[in-house]
């Protein structure tokens, strides 16, 4: 390592994380094992709503792709590389001639409703887990295609390469078509055992493996920028480094842990809790609770849990008239409604993409013979109780099937900066919870681009960069007995 810092300094790095509300551009260094980051840019990641159908915009992506680029050429700031992580398990089609043939289906569009009851009737659910190990929601990528093959959909009809978002854009800027390992294992098409899309599922939906690009690893290098893009950038031929492609891989290289017994919360839009094991865990258990088993760095598996999360709160904020638009407000005003009143299973299906979030947060309450939180306060409130029962609960499932005690709960993404919220978690777990960093996914996006320019040999080192670099807050339980008793409510509630 200290031979590969030698040649190399310092490297800027471009990182460009995709979520699924916003985007953002971000250059980092690395220098004598200290971690920088500065935002570049910030856009609206935006669905597109047209036929009836949801969508994203693609080219509205590909092109802030290239709008920070262009702050980079005009500073004049010499890049390493460029590394793209998105949301998981959407894809866009190819045709025969290099075209992009449609904007990409988003998740939260309704055409997969049923089509894992569809696909069941060909393999047993069991069988796709025991394949898979894959927790099922009906957005996997195995059903948007199997929807897709039913309606008779043009765009697959006529696809050359199937390529998932993070991959899409790469081969935007570079002509090169590939399959990043994690942003695969998000689909419920790859074989963790096989570490290779399962034949037998594509031989249901009427696809070929060859119609997905070659595959790569994390720090894997994908190609360099086109002539054409470096003429739009005013940049080089820039190497793009296919970093941890699915937005939760990157950031889970981001947590800051120096010891193995430990679980992970990442807490943005969604909430994703889990470990990292050597292996894929795959038994009755685990399907029982409905587990996944992803992708990770170095080989690693993400053995985690999707929850709803922030996602609430969001959806929440574009409905309120009178709510501040200071979202810190918002979360310091939760705290004066009165506690543990009503909850809510963010889980339920009804809160997957409802035309008035309040109205379904509402109708749930009174449909539970609960009081009916009618204030944003009360319904602020509500969300946080639920996300730190549901988290208690998940964990607790984790508990019996993680092959080690479990004895801290590391928290990184966009809710760390929400310290009521941490406060709860702690409370309502009773074990210690660490937060940071905040911006883990770009971190790890960033912190894999310096492994492929040989800054660092392995995920040890990039924690410890990662460690020494940024502030970590601990919250320590207070109040468990309280939440104990709330606990047992929120049970019988959901």
């Amino acid at each position: 390592m200290k031979q590969n810092q030698e040649k190399v300094s310092k490297c800027n790095f471009f990182a460009v994380d995709l979520g699924a509300t916003s985007g953002r551009t971000i250059l980092g260094s690395v220098e004598d094992g200290k971690l920088e980051q500065r935002e570049l840019t910030r856009f609206p990641n935006q669905l597109i709503q047209q036929g009836g159908h949801f969508f994203w915009d693609i080219y509205a992506l590909y092109n802030e792709i290239l709008r920070g680029l262009r702050v980079v050429a005009d500073e004049k700031i010499e890049l390493a590389s460029i590394g793209i992580d998105t949301w998981g398990v959407d894809f866009v089609c190819v045709g025969e001639d290099g075209g992009l043939l449609r904007n990409p289906y988003s998740y939260r569009d309704p055409h997969t409703v049923g089509a894992m009851d569809d696909f069941f009737q060909h393999i047993s659910k069991e069988k796709v887990y025991e394949k898979t190990g894959i927790q099922f929601m009906n957005f996997n990528s195995l059903f948007q295609l199997s929807a897709m093959r039913k309606n008779r959909d043009s765009a697959l009809n006529a696809a050359h390469k199937i390529l998932f978002v993070p991959d899409a854009l790469m081969y935007m800027l570079t002509g090169e078509a590939v399959c990043e390992y994690t942003i695969l294992s998000t689909s419920q098409l790859l074989n963790p055992r096989t570490r290779k899309i399962d034949p037998k599922l594509l031989d249901v939906i009427g696809v070929k493996e060859s119609q997905f690009g070659r595959y790569v690893n994390p720090s894997d290098r994908v190609g360099c920028l086109t002539p054409e893009v470096q003429r739009l950038t005013g940049l080089g031929p820039v190497p793009v480094v296919a970093v941890a492609g699915h937005d939760t891989a990157s950031a889970v290289a981001a947590v800051p842990a120096r010891h193995p017994n430990y679980a992970y919360l990442s807490c943005g839009t969604w909430s994703l809790l889990g470990i990292e094991t050597k292996d894929a865990i795959i038994n009755q258990k685990s399907y029982q609770y409905n587990f996944t088993n992803e992708g990770g760095i170095e080989g690693t598996t993400r053995f985690l849990k999707n929850i709803c999360g922030m996602w609430l709160l969001e959806r929440c904020r574009q409905e309120w008239t009178d709510a501040p638009s200071d979202i810190n407000k918002v979360n310091a005003d939760a705290m004066e409604a009165e506690p543990f009143r009503s909850f809510i299973n963010p889980d339920d299906p009804r809160f997957a993409n409802p035309q008035r979030m309040v109205k379904a947060i509402q109708d749930y309450c009174r449909e539970t013979n609960q009081p009916v939180p009618e204030t944003y306060r009360q319904i602020a409130r509500c969300i946080f109780e639920s996300l730190a029962f549901r988290y208690r609960q998940v964990l607790g499932y984790l508990r019996e099937l993680a092959p080690f005690p479990i004895e801290k709960l590391h928290v990184i993404g966009g809710g760390t900066y929400n310290h009521y919220l941490m406060q709860m978690v702690a409370d309502s777990i009773g074990m210690p919870v660490v937060t940071g960093p905040a911006e883990g996914t770009a971190i790890g996006n960033i912190m894999l681009q310096a492994k492929a320019a040989g800054l660092v040999d392995d995920i040890f080192q990039m924690r410890e960069i990662i460690a020494d670099s940024i502030e970590l807050q601990t919250y320590l339980p207070k109040e468990t007995q309280l939440w104990d008793e709330a606990y047992e409510q929120f049970i019988i509630n959901n």
